[in-house]
């Protein structure tokens, strides 16, 4: 990088770790606000698609584009295994002064992305079919979730290297260059699903296997496009070929803090799975009103997820740079901002049950199956946000360990039993189920809460 590139980086390191923190925290986490509605964006709009196509093809497909998002779930935990050691390597290293070793993490990070990208595509070709049938789906419903995962893990390759190169640039407080990428790759899934799906000029009619090409189309875009970025270099962080390998302690170190991080996420999928296969016994409206919900509420997870990244950076910074206190403040500053954007969401769903699925769906069953379980979810986003941006930060510090067992207590002990138990046995439905889920929701945020508070992660070596 030049002399001037050089300067822009070391002020924006001062302002992180010496600036106004309400403000660091809000400029921190507000273009990967815009990235993840873009992200949101995309998949509302592939909900959308698959709920007005042809009325014998529209609920199947709905399924098929719920089940890839609980797939897509799946390799975001796996990845996720590079991403939060390399956020948390990299920020403190950050933080530290040591550019040098926090580009050895970086180079490390995007080389295991590779191995954990074709991984996950070795495991989804041969097992979608099961999939399907665990989750109970037959005939033509079946047959396009098969399809469409087949189709979707292939873009799944360069979603890892996109997920994590990232990670590596947040952990040095660059939140602006992942929003350009993800939020061109969204734009791009949007305009070619569209094409493909209804046909543009030579472009064929391919319904709803049109909406997973474009998908496909766009995450190869992004994996490439981060690729050059970083081989061109970007705060302090640029690919060399002596580095990008997978042998030495800083492997084994992002490992440590991922391991934790990725099997927390696992808990947590696996636990989901099965509560969505619950949700699969209660019929296809039910399936399908969970589907759009699940989708709706992704809402709640654009400021989480961008005060989460941001608390995420600030934490692993300022404990890089020795300051407890900024660590500790940031965490909190985070949660107070998110949650008030949270109280919003809340009124929305809430009182805009009804409008939300008339717009999304156009089976009264599947509409009468989900406003009721709608509104009540609308009444533990705010618990949802608190779990969401303390794990983030906790992960930033690289307490990922901790995070794991509530994830485990709260899904297993909780979401699940009480699903079974008000869904199937009581004859509650969609409504009984989600009662499951939302107690999940307020004993996971008040755990990771009473975690942070308590201030044990500040001593966790990494």
């Amino acid at each position: 990088m030049d002399d001037a590139a050089d300067d822009a980086e070391t002020s924006r390191q001062h302002k992180l770790l010496n600036g106004p923190l309400r403000q660091t925290v809000l400029l921190l986490a507000m273009p990967v606000f815009a990235e993840q509605f873009l992200s949101f964006c995309v998949g509302f709009y592939d909900t959308f698609l698959a709920g007005h196509l042809a009325p014998d093809v529209s609920t199947p497909a709905t399924a098929a584009v719920g089940v890839a998002a609980y797939v897509g779930w799946l390799a975001s935990m796996l990845f996720s295994m590079v991403g939060a050691g390399t956020t948390a390597l990299v920020a403190r290293a950050r933080g530290a002064g040591e550019m040098e070793e926090a580009n050895r993490i970086a180079n490390r990070s995007v080389a295991m992305s590779l191995v954990a990208g074709l991984l996950f595509v070795a495991i989804i070709l041969p097992t979608a079919p099961l999939f399907a049938r665990v989750l109970r789906l037959e005939g033509l419903a079946a047959e396009i979730t098969v399809r469409y995962l087949r189709i979707d893990a292939i873009g799944m390759l360069f979603t890892s290297v996109g997920l994590v190169g990232a990670a590596a640039l947040r952990g040095c407080g660059n939140m602006q260059m992942p929003f350009w990428i993800h939020g061109t790759i969204n734009v791009l899934n949007v305009l070619v699903s569209t094409a493909l799906v209804y046909g543009f000029g030579p472009i064929p009619r391919l319904g709803v296997d049109g909406i997973v090409l474009g998908t496909v189309v766009a995450r190869t875009s992004g994996g490439l496009l981060m690729l050059a970025v970083l081989a061109r270099g970007v705060s302090g962080l640029q690919l060399l070929a002596h580095e990008f390998h997978l042998r030495g302690e800083t492997v084994r170190r992002i490992l440590r803090v991922g391991i934790p991080a990725a099997a927390d996420g696992a808990i947590m999928w696996s636990g989901h799975f099965l509560f969505l296969r619950i949700i699969g016994s209660l019929g296809e409206a039910a399936f399908a009103a969970h589907i759009v919900g699940i989708r709706v509420e992704a809402i709640t997870y654009l400021p989480a997820v961008a005060w989460g990244a941001a608390a995420a950076t600030l934490i692993g910074q300022s404990l890089g740079a020795h300051d407890v206190d900024r660590a500790r403040s940031a965490g909190r500053e985070a949660v107070l901002q998110c949650g008030l954007l949270g109280l919003g969401i809340t009124l929305v769903f809430l009182f805009g049950a009804q409008q939300i699925y008339g717009l999304m769906h156009n089976d009264p069953a599947v509409r009468a199956a989900g406003i009721p379980a709608f509104r009540l979810a609308a009444c533990f986003q705010i618990p949802l946000i608190v779990a969401i941006v303390f794990v983030s930060g906790l992960r930033g510090a690289g307490d990922t360990r901790y995070p794991m067992f509530i994830t485990a207590i709260s899904t297993f002990g909780i979401r699940l039993p009480l699903a079974y138990l008000c869904g199937v046995v009581l004859d509650g439905g969609l409504f009984g189920a989600w009662i499951g889920m939302c107690a999940d929701m307020l004993v996971r945020g008040t755990l990771v809460a009473a975690r942070f508070l308590s201030g044990k992660w500040t001593t966790i070596r990494v």
